[in-house]
């Protein structure tokens, strides 16, 4: 007995020897760029190379704002999240009448909503693209923000969490005079904050990094997001490795300093999503 449980701790310790390493391995790319946005541009390459810089500065953030416009992309970043979370109610509403109501043809609209899950988003940018032109919306934040109001995802996830309220209660609500949108203001979406905590750190992170449709839809500068804007930088200013790097710790901080906080919800949503 006392030689298993020796075996045991030895593997024990084994285990978490290969993961705090590669857990290192995999920070260090992240820790470099990190230093190197404090870096003045004659040290990011300099030999030996310096983890710590030694002469911090944060002229290369300066420079983003000054020389790059990125409060512009910023603003028309955040815009786009902020309509993103819009979309997320839409979803949340689409997916509890998926669940809840009973209506000719719900089963088979539903599946054609899984449907479009197997169809890559790139393959619907052209007609998506051609639909906004013919209606005037190409060039504008409108149009940008539009396709996304909708995701097919979202619905299927709202739709599988809901089927878990009791029916019992939405019945009661309704026989007590609650009117349809106060039950799903009032006593849906309280229950529901773990499958809306999770879609709305997706949502985030989804609008944070959008890249591919605003840089199609778009062709004036004062509508990019960040991460159209730091694939500019890597063009105009190939050379300058230590602004590149702090324009790329700009946009993953945000992103890493959300995902620690909250990705216990990630996983709680995905699995109490699978429940029926």
């Amino acid at each position: 007995m006392a030689v298993a449980t020796k075996k045991n701790k030895w593997e024990q310790a084994l285990v978490i020897f290969i993961m705090v390493a590669g857990g290192v391995l995999v920070s260090i790319p992240f820790l470099w760029m990190i230093s190197s946005s404090f870096k003045p541009e004659s040290e990011v390459l300099s030999i030996p190379p310096t983890i710590i810089p030694d002469n911090p500065t944060i002229e290369n953030y300066i420079n983003l704002f000054t020389n790059m416009n990125f409060a512009v992309y910023l603003k028309n970043t955040l815009i786009i999240v902020l309509f993103s979370f819009l979309g997320l109610l839409f979803n949340a509403m689409a997916g509890y009448g998926f669940a809840k109501y009973e209506f000719k043809g719900r089963e088979k609209v539903f599946y054609i909503v899984l449907a479009t899950m197997m169809i890559p988003g790139q393959v619907t940018m052209i007609p998506v693209y051609l639909l906004l032109n013919a209606m005037g919306l190409t060039n504008t934040m409108t149009g940008i923000v539009l396709p996304g109001l909708a995701v097919a995802f979202s619905i299927f996830l709202f739709r599988q969490f809901m089927t878990t309220v009791p029916d019992d209660l939405i019945e009661a609500a309704r026989l007590d005079g609650a009117g349809e949108f106060y039950i799903f203001f009032r006593l849906v979406m309280p229950i529901a904050k773990p499958i809306f905590a999770v879609q709305g750190i997706l949502t985030f992170i989804a609008g944070w990094n959008s890249f591919l449709w605003p840089l199609i839809i778009a062709n004036d500068e004062s509508l990019y997001t960040l991460s159209v804007g730091l694939s500019l930088l890597q063009g105009q200013y190939a050379n300058n490795f230590a602004l590149q790097m702090a324009g790329a710790a700009f946009m993953v901080v945000p992103i890493i300093i959300i995902f620690s906080f909250f990705q216990k919800y990630i996983v709680e949503g995905f699995t109490m999503s699978g429940i029926k």
